[in-house]
């Protein structure tokens, strides 16, 4: 057995923890899925006859391939993914490398003191700087990050950026690092203690002597009790959000290391431009990334509380500047231009992502009001049967993130089954009909508006 000793939180290994190789995992993964669509396409027959006779040939396809074969697709390759993929701690470097962590702030002096607190309450063994990357506050900002750094003691500076723009105020930031490893934090991002140390570790780690060029960190609600929509988008961090990270992790292909919490190369951001103009300019610097530097990682257990919308416009604006980013990643990046046939296809699912938003608001809910006026044609018996196996998918992902992320870091929530109950039958209504509207909006060149 390796040797082991305990080291800020992790443990020191002898030699990484060896489990199956992305392909192989990969190969069962699609082999099952398969098997599982073309299940659903031999079940539901008597379905799509029932469709022709009402609706015509073509609806008698379309209404199954978006209601029932897409999302079986999707979700039986999470299930089957996940179910194949066991988590194993990063490995401990020989030596921790310097960390500057930048937080991007404008007009946010509310919230920047509990950032900066919690970024000095840390326990990274290594040297660690913060820099404040000020985009033209005009309120208190940078005097309250000063004394809170001040009080814990911390590395800070500050480094103004008068233009508006988020990418901007990150690429001044970038051009005064000096330390191997950057670290983005939101203004109203809380990370736990123990966060960065498990987010370098995971960074620096060399899969098959492989360059992991960005690694996101995990993020839940920080006011989930705040709001019934912020309830709601707390199971959506903890299950949606987090468990499709997982199993794109798995394949060495995190497509988004969000801007809130995660961690890169500083050398692979200066190598490919920093930050871009672009409303998802995380997502499009993160498909950069994977298809010239290297892999992207996803560390669930550098665990960060992150503030999210409480009203439902909010939510409904964030969702929309997220699906448009997608769409900027698409175009910039294309799933086809990554050198990798992993990152291909983990990029490529990215182009069903519509015809389940589509399917949701056009055939769903329209079915669902059918279903309970006694005309059952739409959403019948095997359309249903994706809620229990969705009600399977999530009992396992939270199962999996209360033993192996919340009691690892002492951490307690709340059960909330009303919550639940809206994630489950309202929320992807609110966020499918916000993702239509990004589509739409990208597509007709809509002028951006930034948060």
């Amino acid at each position: 057995m390796a040797e082991r000793a305990h080291f800020g939180g992790l443990t020191r290994r002898e030699r990484p923890a060896v489990g199956w190789r992305p392909t192989i995992r990969f190969t069962f993964a699609v082999s099952f899925t398969a098997a599982y669509v073309a299940f659903a396409l031999w079940a539901s027959t008597p379905w799509r006859h029932e469709l022709e006779d009402a609706l015509g040939p073509i609806m008698a396809w379309v209404i199954p391939v978006s209601l029932a074969y897409v999302p079986a697709a999707v979700i039986g390759f999470m299930i089957f993914t996940l179910l194949l993929t066991r988590y194993h701690e990063p490995v401990v470097p020989s030596e921790w490398p310097a960390v500057a962590a930048i937080v991007a702030a404008r007009n946010e002096e509310d919230g920047i003191e509990e950032t900066i607190a919690h970024l000095g309450r840390s326990t990274y063994p290594g040297p660690l700087e913060v820099v404040l990357a000020d985009n033209g506050s005009t309120d208190a900002t940078v005097e309250r990050a000063a004394i809170a750094a001040a009080a814990h003691e911390l590395r800070f500076r500050c480094v103004p950026e008068p233009e508006p723009g988020k990418h901007r105020a990150l690429n001044t930031a970038l051009e005064t690092v000096h330390t191997p490893i950057l670290v983005t934090v939101d203004a109203d991002t809380w990370l736990h203690p123990e966060a960065l140390t498990y987010l370098v570790a995971r960074i620096a780690a060399r899969p098959q002597d492989q360059h992991v060029a960005a690694c996101a960190g995990a993020l839940v609600a920080a006011n989930s009790q705040a709001t019934y929509v912020t309830r709601m988008q707390s199971w959506d961090y903890r299950l949606g959000i987090n468990g499709v990270k997982r199993m794109q992790a798995a394949y060495n292909s995190t497509l988004v290391a969000q801007g809130a919490f995660s961690a890169y190369w500083t050398s692979d951001l200066r190598a490919v431009g920093g930050w871009p103009d672009a409303i998802g300019e995380d997502i499009v610097l993160t498909w950069t990334l994977m298809a010239s530097r290297g892999l992207t990682q996803y560390e669930p257990v550098a665990l960060s509380f992150t503030v999210v919308p409480e009203r439902t416009e909010r939510l409904t604006s964030q969702r929309s500047r997220w699906a448009r980013g997608m769409f900027e990643g698409l175009r910039a990046n294309p799933p086809r231009r990554q050198p990798r046939v992993l990152a291909k296809f983990v990029a490529g699912i990215d182009y069903l992502v519509p015809v389940l938003d589509l399917g949701y608001i056009c055939f769903w809910i329209p079915g669902l009001v059918l279903f309970v006026l006694g005309y059952p044609l739409i959403v019948g018996w095997w359309s249903m049967l994706l809620i229990p196996i969705t009600l399977v998918l999530f009992g396992f992902m939270r199962r999996w993130q209360e033993r192996h992320v919340f009691r690892r870091l002492g951490i307690h929530t709340p059960r909330d089954t009303l919550g639940f109950l809206g994630y489950l039958f309202v929320f992807q209504a609110i966020t499918s009909a916000a993702a239509l509207r990004g589509y739409g909006q990208f597509l007709a060149g809509s002028a951006r508006e930034w948060k």
